[in-house]
Order: C-alpha cells, then sequence, then structure tokens
C-alpha cells in the first residue's frame, strides 16, 4: 500500500482509533474509511439515478405541482372525514 499522510487531526483521530483497539492498524482504520465514501457515492449514484428516472417519467406521463397534489389530498382526507361522520 502506498505511504499516505494525513493531516494532524485526522492522524490523531486515526492513531486514538487503533488503540481504543477497533482497528488493527492505519491500514484498516483507512479501508474503513474508503469503504464508508465507497458506500456514500452508491448512495449518491442511486439518488441521481432516481431523479434522471423521475425526470424522464414526468416527461413522460406529465407531472404534477404540489399545490395540486395538497388540494387533491386534502379533498380526499375531507370526503373520508365526511364518509365516516
Amino acid at each position: 500500500m502506498n505511504l499516505v499522510d494525513l493531516p494532524p487531526e485526522l492522524e490523531s483521530f486515526a492513531t486514538d482509533a487503533i488503540a481504543s483497539g477497533r482497528y488493527r492498524d492505519l491500514s484498516d482504520v483507512l479501508a474503513a474509511g474508503v469503504r464508508l465514501l465507497q458506500r456514500q457515492e452508491e448512495a449518491r449514484a442511486a439518488f441521481v439515478a432516481s431523479l434522471e428516472e423521475a425526470e424522464s417519467e414526468s416527461e413522460q406521463f406529465g407531472f404534477c405541482m404540489l399545490d395540486e397534489v395538497d388540494a387533491e389530498m386534502r379533498s380526499i382526507i375531507g370526503k373520508g372525514r365526511r364518509a365516516k361522520a
């Protein structure tokens, strides 16, 4: 593995994590950090893909404005309440 220069605050954090017994060595600390970054990037990519899919659906099927959805939901709730009364 390549040598890594960490800023003092990160080096201190890594040293403390190793001293606490949570990690065997700096390589374990860095691997955990890279795995976390990998999961974050995967989540970001999934979010972007969902936005692109939503945009594609809106272009294909149209879309509703928030105030339209709000008015429709209020109407449905009102009808449900009146039906129970």
